[in-house]
Order: C-alpha cells, then structure tokens, then sequence
C-alpha cells in the first residue's frame, strides 16, 4: 500500500527568541511563546485528504481531514512515559477511534539512541502477528509494515547539556532511517516536569528545531500540558514522579496526537476514561486550541 504521508517542503526557519518569554504561575506560558516565537515556529498542517497529498507544509493553508487515514500503519518509539493500565487504555481507545493501527516499542528510562530503528523494519518481525479476542494467534499480511513513526526522546534529554547533541544526531539518523523504509517520521514533544517547569519553552524550541530540520511533523504534546496548567493548575497532570503522565495527563496527550495526525477535533469525543466530563470538555478544547495554534492555523 502506498504511504499516506508525502512530506512537502518546508522553510527552515527555526524559533527565537524563547529564553524571553514571560511565565504565569511559575508555569510555561504555551500562549506566550508561540507568540514570541513568531511565524518561525509554525509547524506543518494538513493541506490535503488524499494519499498523495502532504502530511504537512508551513505557514500553508488550513486544515483538511485525512479520510484514509485508517489505513495507516503506526510505530511509536519511545521510553516508557506512560505506565498504567488506564493509560493504555486511553491510547487504544483513541487510537481506535481513530481507526489507527500501531505498535508500541517501548524501553524503560531509554533515550532516542538506544532504539536500533534500522531492525524495527526487518520482515516477519514487528507486526506479523497478533491476538484475536479469543487470545488466538494471528498471522498478519501487510502491505507494507509501516506508514509512519513516531519517535519521542527521554523528557530532558533534548535539552540535557550533554545529552542534546545525541538527540540532534539521533533525530536526522533515524529519520533518515524511517524515510529509507518508505515511512515518514514523526515527532511526539514531551513535557517539561512537573516541578521544573523551564524545561517546556526549550523542549519546544528542541523539537520544532528537529522537525524543521528534518521533514517531520512535531505532535505539540508538550506545549498542551503547559497550556492546561497555565488555564487550570489544579487539574493533576503528573503521576507521583512528576515526569510521567497522570490519567488526565495520558488523556491529553491522547487528544493531541489524535488532533495532529488526522486534523480533527477531539472536542466532544464520548470517551472519558474514568475522568468526570468537565476535565474531559477542558482537555479535549485544550488539545485542539494548542495543535491548531501549533500549526499556524
């Protein structure tokens, strides 16, 4: 089956600027640094609903809805951020509402370098086989093993003093690596920590940075969190640790990369996961305004 995703051209130019912006709360203020940001930070959106078309372009037109995007073939890469049961839950809920296929390869504490991407491609590996609902094994014939990746680095590790040279090295490697195979790379933000809330304006110059540089779509979590907790604090983000995601925080998430790859709202969605609807109505408008603003929409 041929990619869905068809990478257009992109300008190159990169965020400024964000070491100036103002904080709220002692929060990241998501609003004011894509303000200070300025059109440089803008990253693709959906310009097109066909297989052939772009999965995103910049400072391009608006949104469209990818109407075949359940066709699509997902593999996520990243270190384990999100550990419970209601969490994954919460992924595969939303992953199926959005008749998106994927496979998870996770490494526990792990950083972008420590996945060997090259062999996650290799036939009759990753993918070939599942379990029906009676727990049977099933053989799966794929077309084409996978459409896109979605790679995320370890929360700090992109704007770790010694550690952001390896994303930037590891962020082009693997893309070129995933693009080889007939995939397009995608990046997922991270979020700063709960308790060093600094980390989010350099994490999303990071990434926006990467995306740029490389062709790929940046999935805007991160700056999602930091828009929740300037709007409402009180809402529980953060599991105990304070670097991985709560329910509600997984919830989020969930709603942004929904937004991101297929270009629709998540506002109104019927699934809740345990939350009471209110967090629900707030997370789901919180995820769609950051992807849209995000996108320069």
């Amino acid at each position: 089956m041929p990619g869905m995703f068809q990478i257009a051209s992109q300008s190159r130019e990169h965020v400024v600027g964000c070491a100036k912006i103002k904080w709220s709360g002692g929060r990241c203020a998501a609003d004011a640094w894509i303000a200070r940001a300025g059109a440089g930070y803008a990253q693709r959106k959906f310009v097109g609903a066909g297989p052939d078309q772009t999965l995103g372009q910049n400072a391009g037109a608006g949104f469209s809805q990818d109407r075949n995007l359940h066709r699509q073939q997902l593999l996520l890469l990243q270190q384990q951020h999100a550990q419970s049961r209601a969490g994954d839950a919460t992924r595969r809920r939303r992953r199926q509402q959005a008749g998106l296929p994927r496979h998870l390869v996770t490494i526990s504490g792990s950083g972008i370098d420590w996945h060997d991407v090259e062999s996650y491609f290799r036939p009759k590996a990753i993918g070939s086989y599942s379990f029906d609902e009676n727990n049977n094994v099933v053989f799966n014939k794929l077309d084409k093993l996978f459409d896109v990746a979605i790679m995320m680095d370890c929360s700090q590790c992109p704007v770790h003093p010694t550690l952001k040279s390896v994303f930037t090295e590891f962020a082009k490697k693997n893309s070129e690596i995933v693009r080889a195979k007939g995939a397009k790379p995608v990046f997922l933000m991270s979020c700063a920590y709960a308790d060093k809330p600094e980390m989010m304006a350099q994490l999303a110059e990071a990434y926006t940075i990467a995306g740029n540089a490389n062709n790929a779509l940046v999935i805007p979590a991160g700056l999602a969190f930091a828009k929740a907790l300037d709007k409402q604090p009180e809402i529980s983000l953060y599991a105990a640790d304070k670097r991985h995601p709560s329910l509600a925080g997984t919830y989020l998430a969930a709603c942004v990369v929904f937004a991101a790859l297929t270009g629709r709202s998540p506002v109104g969605n019927a699934h809740l996961a345990g939350l009471d609807g209110k967090t629900v109505a707030f997370l789901q408008n919180i995820a769609w305004d950051t992807v849209q603003e995000y996108y320069g929409k």
